[in-house]
């Protein structure tokens, strides 16, 4: 049933490790880029969240989620690479024995580290615009990483499992249709409800605490309270795209013997 997506997402896999042997540098820029584009996707999610959160209403979740997904359309479009979706697509390829495990694991860690330097850098430039200098816009934002990095540590893992297991789903099922149209719908759509859910997405968390920390915030915002949120939603990122995704679809379609 799903023959046709996992060929392409065996053709996307080789693509990108083409790219990685061909020069690390350009694979790590096309990382930093994913992460930047994320963080366009978090600065007009957490800009338009604001106005209803400072009066208190309850569309404010709604109309952060609703925004956030121009974030899937500039990395599907604008040729970004992340590595929670590199979870996946790298799992399944070398479940397919089309690349080895050693290679796999340089190439997550390199996309990783890739993330983690956009992050920083389109934190920096958002700092220099002055856009969440006022307590008015970044109080939402604010308050959002308070919660998050001081949630359980166990609650952060599902929650990051679950996030990744839809994030990959909404990269994964529009490859079976044509029409650019129903593909977009289909991504906004998906990252709407991991938004409006409350899972855990690593990168999407290090842009948001990229830019809180950078920006005026209490004490209670640490890069301690990064590590806390980042271990446990890495993994449980790594789970839900590596083995819900790459292994239960190798397995499903699988021929026995």
């Amino acid at each position: 049933m799903e023959s046709q997506p996992l060929q392409h997402v065996l053709e996307l896999a080789q693509k990108k490790l083409t790219t990685y042997q061909s020069s690390k540098t350009r694979y790590l820029t096309r990382a930093a880029l994913a992460s930047m584009f994320i963080g366009f996707g978090v600065i007009v999610a957490f800009k338009t969240g604001s106005f209803f959160y400072n009066i208190h209403s309850p569309l404010t979740y709604p109309a952060a989620a609703f925004t956030f997904g121009a974030a899937i359309i500039l990395i599907a479009y604008g040729g970004g690479d992340l590595f929670t979706g590199n979870t996946f697509y790298f799992t399944y390829t070398a479940l397919e024995k089309k690349i080895g495990w050693m290679q796999v694991i340089k190439i997550w860690l390199t996309s990783y580290v890739g993330n983690i330097i956009g992050a920083v850098v389109f934190a920096f430039l958002i700092l220099g615009t002055g856009l969440f200098r006022d307590s008015h816009v970044n109080s939402f934002l604010l308050s959002v990483v308070d919660q998050k990095m001081n949630a359980p540590t166990l609650e952060l893992f599902f929650r990051a499992i679950l996030c990744n297991w839809l994030i990959c789903l909404a990269f994964f099922l529009p490859m079976s249709v044509k029409s650019d149209a129903a593909k977009l719908f289909m991504m906004v759509l998906f990252v709407f409800c991991f938004f409006i859910s409350g899972y855990e997405h690593s990168i999407a968390n290090m842009c948001t605490f990229a830019i809180a920390l950078v920006i005026d915030h209490p004490e209670a915002i640490s890069f301690n309270g990064v590590m806390h949120n980042l271990i446990p939603v890495t993994l449980g990122n790594l789970v839900g795209g590596g083995l819900l995704m790459g292994g239960v679809y190798w397995y499903l379609n699988n021929k026995p013997g």
